[in-house]
């Protein structure tokens, strides 16, 4: 391995894509405008179950400047049925292959127009009409079943030891029930699409986690090579797994497109947001816990029921942090669900882990009441020094160092044990909470180049994607450290699915996935460099081979003595290249994951203040500290736990869709009345990050940090509401009426 001196890995560096994003130069899908562009809107469903029996179509293509109306009549056939699945992971479209309606706010006809208001008049002119069936949306309303896998193919039963025995053997007991709402993705890009055709070539401008997933479902879907197919997504204005998939607008856009034979734009607007986009399930929790009198479980329970749609299968994998959290010898987890007239749920940032460490988390604090121990000696009382369940040693874990820091930061050593003690100067009431986070480390398959030119610059592509967490920087940090090279020298481009493949940007693997392709690829390029120079009796490094020379500032230098030197450029010219290449590849599952326990830690402190009146709720403070491995930006990292916490305010307190039983539609399908926080919610963020080196995750030794933020979150503002009121409130979110209720 050739050595590296000068690293830009572990600054803080600002955002290369910044300046960019604030003048407006960053282009998302929906600023591309191509010639002769039409604008497409869908009409959606306003019923749950049934079929559209009717649309007014003479009275829409009447409208000045509807081109064209598209329903199951007239839509372009499919090569493969949207119904049909591709691979272990994906979900099925609706697509206006019939008139059958299976949830409120589908799809059931776009309109193509000269412009939008044109195309939204039109919509508004269709007057559906329908033979409209009772739904059902409410959890547990429908036949219970138990399915085989949850989330992203995980058993949806696991567990060791015998529980009932282990409670059995209990001194202290609790059992409790913890509902968590459905929550639906509102990023603040919505899903779009420019779509335009040559041919039977296709060029998609489109928001997506994924390239070449994206690619896949395409070629499949219109009977396509993939290499006919070209998606651009350099930015994403969010995606949170709402983008891990192409959606059903994106590729009736597509369709739109093929069915005029012209440029078409579709956007989302935000009240079909509530539909075909994805959205995390609602959970009814069931948590049973034991322990003995000093605090030591015996056994704990987990069980979670679920709802998903009639006509696919998503399961919320909430019980499954429980198999990998804290020490017992009697642990039980497993999933149930039934069935709705609802759109099928989908991976949401912390999908399981999310809603999942709301209610363990509470169930603990609960137990610490009953046993009388203060919260965070109960979990350290139960630490976890393997993974539970599986017995193996975990990879690293500074779990311990995050609870003490972030306690340390917080000031939790004089926090009351009981609750109602503390007020402010206001005579709020004033609670404490601590909530655990943890979140599995993976990786996925990637691909990068890079290129290292004469004038002693260097191209690195992958076909990545930025959904604003910084991958423009960060990548460039590896690729720079990997080069030898200063940052601005180096020129960065992803976003393009010609480019290698950059793999999947979920489950916070995407740092992990494309900076190890990125600096294998560098090094290649470097490698290649130096064996020209090694091998060229003109050159001072003749016969130092590859591991004797280093690589810093666009310079190689023997290792031996670093007088003698030379330029890459100066290498390049004597060999009489214009530049050397590498590919580079991150490995899907490194061999050390099955001697090891993968897994980003962290402890939330979170501080509330409750109007004892009124039961109104702020969170005043919230403290996290998080260990999740080698830090490439802090600066970055710290955004991303900061955006995590902030959802975990959303998930305890603001976030939930209110269905109507009766005709299965969203009520709340807007911003004004879909609660989330803004910046008066959420006063003080504070985020520490753990040292913490793990040899053994990836080469890089990077944890995901997209998501652990969120969890722990929601259960520490959760527990210090009950702190500050000594009311427990286990429908999550807390609102008023269930506080003073």
């Amino acid at each position: 391995m050739l050595e590296r001196h000068g690293s830009s890995i572990g600054q803080p560096l600002t955002r290369r894509d910044g300046p960019d994003k604030v003048t407006g130069a960053a282009r998302y899908a929906a600023d591309v405008h191509p010639e002769g562009l039409l604008h497409a809107v869908m009409a959606v469903s306003t019923i749950a179950r049934g079929r559209v029996a009717h649309l007014d179509l003479a009275a829409a293509q009447a409208h000045p400047g509807v081109v064209a109306v598209m329903t199951p009549e007239n839509a372009p056939r499919l090569a493969r049925s949207p119904d049909e699945k591709e691979g272990p992971v994906s979900f099925r479209l609706d697509l206006l292959q019939n008139d059958g309606v299976r949830y409120a706010s589908q799809p059931i006809a776009v309109v193509i127009a000269e412009t939008l208001e044109a195309a939204t008049e039109g919509a508004l002119l269709l007057n559906p009409r329908y033979e409209a069936e009772t739904p059902s949306v409410v959890l547990g309303a429908g036949e219970r079943f138990t399915p085989q896998m949850v989330g992203a193919g995980l058993p949806a039963a696991m567990g060791s030891g015998d529980l009932e025995a282990g409670l059995a053997a209990a001194e202290a007991r609790i059992e409790a029930t913890y509902d968590t709402a459905a929550q639906y993705h509102n990023a603040l890009e919505p899903h779009a699409s420019v779509a335009e055709w040559d041919g039977d070539r296709l060029t998609l401008h489109t928001p997506t986690q994924g390239l070449y997933p994206a690619k896949a479902r395409l070629a499949a879907l219109f009977g396509l090579p993939p290499e006919n197919i070209r998606i651009h997504s350099p930015y994403l204005g969010g995606g949170f797994g709402s983008k891990g998939f192409l959606s059903s607008p994106q590729i009736l856009g597509v369709m739109a497109a093929k069915l005029v034979g012209r440029p078409v734009k579709l956007v989302t607007r935000r009240e079909q947001m509530f539909g075909p986009v994805g959205h995390r399930a609602s959970t009814r929790q069931t948590l049973r816990l034991g322990a003995k009198r000093d605090g030591v479980l015996t056994g704990y329970g987990h069980h979670t029921l679920t709802l998903t749609s009639t006509y696919d299968d998503f399961f919320e994998p909430a019980s499954v942090l429980s198999r990998h959290l804290y020490a017992c010898p009697a642990i039980a987890t497993n999933h149930e669900a039934s069935r709705a007239d609802i759109p099928t749920p989908l991976f949401m940032r912390a999908p399981g882990e999310a809603p999942g460490s709301v209610a363990l988390e509470s169930a603990l604090d609960e137990l610490a009441l009953e046993l009388g121990i203060d919260p965070l000696e109960l979990r350290l009382r139960n630490y976890a020094e393997v993974e539970p369940l599986s017995g193996r040693p975990f990879s690293s874990k500074a779990l311990r160092e995050c609870y003490a820091q972030g306690a340390e930061r917080f000031g939790w050593a004089s926090r009351p044990l009981e609750p109602r003690q503390m007020r402010d100067a206001d005579g709020l009431l004033v609670g404490w909470g601590l909530g655990t986070a943890t979140y599995p480390a993976g990786m996925f398959q990637g691909e990068a180049r890079a290129t290292i030119r004469a004038d002693g610059t260097a191209l690195v592509e992958t076909a990545a994607q930025d959904m604003g967490q910084g991958p423009w920087t960060v990548l460039a940090q590896i690729a720079a450290d990997g080069l030898g090279l200063p940052l601005d020298r180096l020129d960065l481009r992803i976003g393009d699915s010609d480019m290698p493949n950059g793999g999947l940007a979920g489950g916070s693997t995407a740092t992990a996935t494309t900076g190890t392709a990125v600096h294998n690829a560098a090094q290649g390029a470097v490698a290649a460099l130096a064996a020209l120079a090694t091998n060229d009796p003109a050159s001072p490094l003749y016969g130092a081979g590859n591991a004797g020379v280093t690589a810093a500032e666009g310079r190689l230098s023997r290792r031996d003595d670093p007088s003698r030197s030379e330029t890459f450029s100066e290498i390049l010219a004597r060999a009489g290249r214009d530049s050397v290449e590498a590919k580079g590849q991150g490995a899907g599952e490194p061999a050390s994951r099955k001697a090891y326990a993968m897994h980003a830690h962290g402890a939330v402190y979170a501080e509330v203040k409750v109007d004892p009146d009124l039961g109104q709720i702020r969170v005043t403070r919230l403290v996290g500290a998080f260990a999740a491995g080698r830090v490439v930006n802090p600066r970055l990292v710290r955004s991303q736990y900061y955006g995590g916490m902030i959802w975990g305010v959303s998930l305890a307190l603001h976030e939930h869709a209110t269905l109507d039983a009766r005709s299965g539609r969203v009520m709340n399908n807007n911003l004004a009345e879909y609660h989330v926080p803004v910046n008066a919610d959420i006063p003080s963020v504070e985020a520490i990050l753990v040292e913490e080196h793990d040899p053994h995750v990836n080469p890089l030794g990077i944890k995901g940090v997209g998501e652990i933020g969120i969890t722990g979150t929601a259960g520490a503002i959760a527990n210090a509401v009950w702190h500050a009121t000594g009311v427990r409130v286990r429908e999550i979110p807390i609102t008023l009426d269930r506080l003073l209720g």
